[in-house]
């Protein structure tokens, strides 16, 4: 389980592993990912959009402030209410793993850490566990749309991941959950690409 007392021993843990690379490797570029939602705020909820912003993001800063590059992983957003989290938007499309369709959140998330953190931006992991696969090339088009965005504002964006290659095991929910570019036969192992595939292979903005 999580604690604040756990997050500070990892946190320092990762500064004594960078001083440690830098010293004997200083060319090799040292960071590492997070896992942020794109916060939003509703009238009222704007002192819990921060705090969980502050939670998912910024209380790293002082320990990742001299990283070379950051990971950002996103799949939708968190809306906040005055009570805290608010449910998904009455009539809002989910994916199978019940989050809201939102790809346009990992544009305003890369803005967002880009105020604060001055290092390169790698997008470690974005995509989407659907079996429509017309939804996922939907979702890679809005999303790189989002980067190549920021990217036309200078911002430091320096790769883009999509998660993921094949469908993948999803911790406790299994094989249930298809996040791949390419569908995979379990009995027979035989892959089977989807029209995603080609589609971000051959997207360019």
């Amino acid at each position: 389980m999580r604690t604040p007392e756990g997050d500070k021993i990892v946190c320092r843990a990762h500064e004594a592993a960078r001083a440690v690379i830098k010293e004997l490797y200083p060319e090799i570029k040292v960071g590492l990912t997070l896992s942020l939602h794109d916060i939003q705020s509703t009238a009222g909820g704007e002192e819990h959009a921060k705090k969980e912003w502050d939670d998912e993001f910024t209380h790293y800063l002082p320990y990742i402030q001299n990283d070379d590059f950051l990971g950002v992983q996103n799949y939708t957003r968190s809306l906040m209410g005055p009570e805290g989290t608010l449910p998904t938007p009455d009539g809002a499309e989910l994916t199978q793993m019940n989050y809201e369709f939102y790809p346009e959140a990992l544009e305003h998330v890369i803005r967002k850490v880009a105020k604060d953190f001055k290092g390169d931006l790698i997008v470690t992991e974005n995509g989407i566990a659907t079996d429509d696969d017309k939804r996922r090339i939907a979702f890679i088009e809005i999303a790189l749309t989002g980067v190549q965005n920021c990217l036309r504002d200078n911002l430091p964006v320096r790769g883009y991941f999509h998660w993921s290659l094949m469908d993948n095991f999803e911790w406790q929910k299994g094989y249930s959950m298809t996040f791949g570019l390419i569908a995979v036969d379990r009995t027979t192992q035989t892959r089977h690409p989807k029209e995603s595939l080609s589609y971000l292979g051959s997207y360019r903005g």
